[in-house]
């Protein structure tokens, strides 16, 4: 998966496929409070370019 493949908001789902991570890892992760997430009901989002940004060491809160 390339990173322009990626839509503008992420799944939970979409991060652990792109990372190669397992879905309790994304999850974890997602958590963690390394990058900014969004909470709909139970779901939870992540802007692609808060993604982007932890990726490449910056903070994004």
């Amino acid at each position: 998966m390339r990173i322009e493949d990626l839509e503008d908001v992420l799944t939970v789902k979409d991060i652990a496929k792109f990372l190669g991570i397992s879905r309790a890892k994304a999850y974890e992760l997602a958590n963690s409070d390394e990058f900014r997430t969004i909470r709909v009901g139970s779901r939870i989002l992540i802007p692609k370019s808060s993604l982007l940004k932890w990726l490449k060491g910056e903070t994004d809160h």
